[in-house]
């Protein structure tokens, strides 16, 4: 099972790295995920906010890359499937768990759920969960469960600033080959979407109007692009 991550047609996302992620106020949890993804045991649970998914790929794949045995489970996706695939999952050196409200308040979920974290502190391994609402809050169908959720750091993701927006664009940009500059990013804060999942959609559609008219980013070219 070394470096497996799931045979289930999971796959992380190539962009799911530690070094793509703008950590602006959230750059103790950050550095609490590296520790986990190198070897560290210990629990984590993220709620709110936004990158969670990121950041849990980005460990799974820095521990896969280091040759632990990892698993990076969405339940959102798997919610229909038998919740005893979580008994094969027991014993990796991490295991990422995404979107644990997707199952929470189904009962034979939650006590698989409540095992796995019995089975890693047990052994000393690595289990980090993400929802969309903190531990006490999840509609869980087990009380026992909220608890086990607990045991280990709870964050919840702060939202960025702008200019930690403007970073993270920037810093996307470069990973796609695309110089964004100073004055095209903060033109793009100040008449575009504000939430960052939008500004990343934009700068997708002028990174492939930029290669398509071969073009550098430019403000009268934004305006062009996105009729702003």
């Amino acid at each position: 099972m070394q470096g497996q991550q799931l045979p289930l047609g999971v796959h992380l996302r190539d962009d799911a790295r530690f070094d793509d992620f703008q950590p602006g106020a959230n750059a103790e949890v950050l550095g609490h995920l590296r520790k986990l993804a190198a070897g560290e045991p210990g629990q984590l649970y993220l709620y709110g906010g936004l990158g969670k998914s990121h950041l849990l790929q980005a460990a799974c794949k820095q521990s896969m890359q280091e040759g632990r045995s990892t698993a990076y489970l969405p339940l959102s996706d798997l919610a229909d499937m038998d919740a005893g695939l979580l008994d094969g999952m027991a014993g990796r050196s991490l295991l990422c768990v995404d979107d644990v409200q997707a199952v929470c308040a189904d009962e034979r979920w939650a006590l698989n759920l409540m095992r796995l974290c019995d089975t890693a502190r047990a052994e000393g391994h690595a289990l980090v969960f993400a929802g969309d609402l903190p531990p006490a809050e999840l509609p869980v169908a087990v009380p026992d469960l909220a608890t086990r959720l607990g045991w280990g750091m709870v964050y919840g993701l702060k939202p960025l600033s702008d200019d930690d927006k403007l970073a993270a664009l920037r810093l996307r940009a470069r990973t796609r080959g695309l110089e964004l500059p100073l004055d095209v990013g903060r033109y793009l804060l100040t008449r575009g979407a504000r939430d960052l999942p939008a500004l990343m959609d934009t700068l997708y559609r002028l990174d492939t109007a930029s290669l398509a008219a071969q073009r550098r980013l430019t403000i009268p070219f934004v305006k062009d692009v996105m009729n702003l």
